[in-house]
């Protein structure tokens, strides 16, 4: 009896292992925050192996997710702030079923699991601010897929290049209306980490709403500039693999003047910068930084009447007298409840742990 039972085992293993498919599928990554495969089909008991391709000029990675938890864990992942870069931005979470490291341009990775029961799998980029455009499906069945640009599965632009050319009622082509510019339905406020024009290449855009966006310089850790009219347009920064720059859409209305407008102990001493990070509350980044050794957050808000902009600054060990810098050959209005402006300098006592600076047009 015991003999008939160790046999029955074995051949149920062998069974399973001889029903397992292996797979073996290469997924690029491509310019413009997205993997060249939207959605992938095996059956169900599928070991897949994905090689991951970094095409892009970005680093990413590619985090596979049980059903329905692509969002729960870009979230988590967004919580990480500054220990995310240690672990490839990837959240200790059960909702994970595996995960590739952090990946620069030009490398590849690999990863193997098993899909062992019939399910979509959501697949990410959880790299801050990719979350929510770069991501795709895998499809673990025997049954038909969903057409492409009806599955919502997958980013909608990913949806939309079905969907270039209609027919209208006569039977005639008839061009449609171009694309949105951005990769997935816009809800503002928007963040793009991507390379602006007159900024350095760690370029962060933030549209407030529809008219209203500004330009962040994260390797110089400054504002560089603010706009009215729009935000942006990728599509040709994409289309180039990052070799051309994103186009400010509207008209510019201030630009940073001042080379960098902190000042540490005397106005002329400007401090080594640190960029570490940011975290988003209601979808607006919270940039942190060092000034030397003074630790720094930077909020930068709009005001209820769209006029103006707020920059609020926490400061952590900050022992010596700050100076803030700013253009006095614009029309800007620039206001601050912690002192005055002198010839565009506003002096900051040591010791001071919170700062806020209006910008009105």
């Amino acid at each position: 009896m015991i003999r008939l039972s160790v046999l029955c085992t074995f051949l149920l293993m062998s069974l399973q292992s001889f029903s397992q498919k292996d797979t073996t599928i290469t997924v690029k990554i491509l310019g413009g925050l997205q993997f060249d495969l939207p959605r992938l089909a095996v059956q169900p008991n599928t070991r897949l192996t994905i090689i991951l391709d970094n095409h892009d000029d970005m680093a990413h990675n590619m985090v596979i997710t049980k059903p329905n938890a692509r969002l729960k864990v870009v979230e988590e992942a967004m919580k990480l702030g500054d220990k995310g870069a240690t672990m490839d931005y990837v959240p200790n979470s059960p909702l994970i079923i595996a995960n590739t490291k952090i990946i620069e341009p030009g490398r590849i990775d690999t990863i193997t699991f098993t899909l062992e029961k019939e399910g979509i799998y959501p697949y990410v980029c959880t790299y801050p601010g990719h979350g929510f455009v770069m991501y795709g499906a895998i499809y673990a069945t025997n049954k038909a897929l969903p057409p492409l640009e009806k599955d919502i599965n997958v980013p909608e632009a990913q949806r939309q290049k079905t969907t270039n050319v209609v027919m209208n009622h006569a039977g005639h082509h008839a061009v449609q209306t171009p694309p949105s510019p951005h990769p997935f339905p816009v809800k503002y406020p928007l963040l793009y980490r991507t390379f602006m024009p007159d900024c350095g290449p760690a370029a962060i855009a933030v549209a407030f709403n529809e008219t209203e966006s500004y330009c962040f310089d994260a390797g110089k850790c400054y504002l560089r500039y603010a706009w009215s009219g729009g935000f942006v347009d990728n599509s040709e920064q994409w289309k180039g693999n990052g070799s051309k720059l994103t186009k400010v859409v509207g008209e510019v209305y201030w630009r940073d003047k001042t080379g960098f407008p902190f000042r540490i102990a005397n106005v002329k001493n400007i401090p080594t910068v640190d960029f570490k990070g940011y975290q988003l509350n209601k979808r607006l980044p919270t940039f942190k930084y060092l000034l030397d050794k003074v630790e720094v957050t930077e909020t930068i808000r709009l005001s209820a009447d769209g006029r103006t902009l707020i920059r609020d600054f926490t400061f952590k060990n900050n022992k010596q007298k700050l100076y803030f810098l700013v253009n006095t050959d614009d029309d800007i209005v620039y206001q601050s409840k912690s002192g005055k402006f002198n010839n565009g300098v506003l002096s900051i006592p040591a010791n001071v742990q919170r700062l806020s600076i209006s910008m009105k047009k």
